[in-house]
């Protein structure tokens, strides 16, 4: 969802000459949406290089079971999610030699 941001006009100038003038603009922050409820207990299966990418761009990660969320705790701490464990098991060796 993109949101518009309209920007304040400089103000005009009240002396004849040159002068300057600072016009700040923000930037809006991405609004991601992420889950809460009972995922929040569990550690769930992503990636690693989405964990990496994560950690680096903030941006959130979405496990197996859909839960969408940007890691910041240790998963050691907490059991498996169910559901991403189900998935997981499911799922067929890589045939492209990745993990």
């Amino acid at each position: 969802m993109t949101r518009m941001t309209s920007y304040p006009e400089p103000e005009p100038l009240t002396t004849p000459g040159t002068s300057t003038s600072v016009l700040e603009r923000t930037e809006p922050e991405a609004d991601y949406r992420t889950d809460s409820g009972d995922h929040e207990r569990f550690a769930h299966y992503v990636r690693k290089e989405k964990i990496v990418q994560s950690a680096v761009s903030g941006e959130p990660v979405t496990a197996l079971c859909g839960k969408i969320w940007v890691p910041g705790r240790d998963p050691n701490r907490f059991p498996v999610c169910p559901m991403c464990k189900e998935i997981y098991e499911g799922l067929r060796a890589p045939q492209d030699g990745g993990d």
